[in-house]
C-alpha cells in the first residue's frame, strides 16, 4: 500500500538552466504606462512588470540611474519602444 495516504509523491528534481541574472533595469515609459525591465549582461531581457510596484522601489533604493538608453547596445534590446521613450528611460545598473 502506498505510504502517500492519498496525495501524489512529488516527482524527480529536475537540473536545469536557471535563468540568467538580471544586470540592468531599466524604467521606461511603453503605451502611457512606465514599465521595468530587467536585462541581463547581454541586454536579453529576463523579466519585465510595471515600474509601480513595490519591488522597481526596492531595487531602485540608493541607486542611480543614467538617464536615457539611446546607445547601440540598447538598440536590439528595446526595439519596440521610440526614440523619445529610449531618451527618456532611466537605467540602473544592479548589483550583483
Amino acid at each position: 500500500m502506498s505510504q502517500g495516504f492519498g496525495m501524489e509523491s512529488p516527482s524527480r528534481h529536475v537540473h536545469a538552466a536557471l535563468r540568467k541574472v538580471a544586470r540592468y533595469l531599466v524604467v521606461i515609459e511603453s503605451g502611457g504606462h512606465a514599465v521595468a525591465r530587467l536585462f541581463s549582461e547581454a541586454r536579453e531581457q529576463v523579466a519585465e512588470f510595471d515600474a509601480s510596484t513595490e519591488e522597481t522601489a526596492s531595487m531602485t533604493c540608493g541607486q542611480v540611474s543614467t538617464q536615457g538608453a539611446t546607445g547601440p547596445e540598447w538598440a536590439r534590446a528595446l526595439a519596440g519602444h521610440s526614440l523619445a521613450e529610449r531618451a527618456a528611460a532611466e537605467v540602473y545598473v544592479l548589483n550583483i
